[in-house]
């Protein structure tokens, strides 16, 4: 195992200290190779916080409750805030590496929240940086030299490691925002095009990358509609046009949009209509004379 720590005032003891708004306590890095576990428990929490990045490996955590667990992969970033259940363990197996710092202050809330930390999330996907790992060392550093003004410099410090946290997190949203936007936009076009086939939505899902329940669930947001409300919703809406612009009977214009069985389809369309479709064509036939 190796460790690298340094502690303000060379102090292992965790506080609370509103002088100032943002106070550094100590910071670390623990790496596991060989070694079977590295356990932490603080049932009461801390009266700082804290935060953990995993640089490689996992973390396993358990939040709120000692029962539960929470896996952490590389590239997560965890926060712990002050009097919560601290409970996670690190194991050789998984050749872990972490970052943790410790903190406090007068304005720690109003700053985590100001760099995008939610106050109701506790691991946040900050993804893999060595600029992350780099800021971690140079706090470390001033910890254990304590050179002129190094509290400053730790919090200067601290603040540029939030802010890059920042930046990756906004990064993220927007790229996940473009991959939704683009997966939706194309499932849109896909159904306009292809509305009168006989389409699974499990497989277009699969066929995507895409875990059906998410593909369901994001769609609904975009649209509106689950996507096959949306499909009905497509055949419905061109069968009605036929029935007003053309002379195709009842059972043509079921097939047209994508089904073999009139009477069902008749059905559906007096669902979405009101109307069965002879109805509606004679209405307006009838609106016509």
């Amino acid at each position: 195992m190796y460790i690298n720590t340094g502690y303000l005032n060379h102090s292992y003891l965790d506080f609370k200290d509103k002088r100032r708004p943002l106070i550094v306590g100590s910071c670390g890095t623990y790496r596991l190779s060989g070694d079977p576990k590295m356990p932490t428990y603080r049932p009461k929490g801390r009266q700082d916080y804290q935060i953990i990045y995993i640089a490689s490996g996992l973390g396993h955590f358990h939040f709120d409750k000692t029962e539960n667990e929470t896996i952490v992969p590389a590239g997560n970033m965890v926060l712990y805030r002050p009097k919560e259940l601290q409970k996670y363990e690190y194991y050789g197996a998984d050749k872990t590496e972490v970052y943790w710092i410790h903190f406090t202050g007068s304005d720690v809330k109003n700053l985590l929240r100001k760099y995008g930390f939610k106050d109701n999330w506790r691991v946040f996907p900050v993804g893999s940086s060595l600029e992350y790992e780099h800021i971690f060392k140079q706090i470390i550093l001033e910890l254990q030299r304590c050179q002129d003004d190094y509290e400053e410099m730790l919090a200067l410090l601290l603040t540029r490691l939030l802010i890059v946290f920042k930046r990756e997190l906004s990064r993220e949203h927007i790229l996940k925002n473009e991959y939704l936007d683009r997966e939706m936009d194309y499932a849109v076009s896909y159904f306009n095009e292809n509305y009168n086939k006989d389409i699974s939505i499990e497989e277009y899902a699969e066929s995507r990358g895409m875990s059906v329940s998410w593909f369901i669930r994001n769609f609904k947001k975009y649209t509106g509609m689950t996507p096959m409300q949306f499909i009905v919703s497509r055949r419905i809406n061109n069968a009605q046009l036929l029935l007003e612009q053309t002379n195709y009977s009842i059972n043509e214009i079921a097939k047209v949009v994508g089904y073999d069985n009139q009477l069902y389809f008749s059905r559906l369309f007096r669902k979405q209509k009101g109307f069965s479709p002879s109805q509606y064509r004679k209405r307006g036939i009838e609106a016509i004379k």
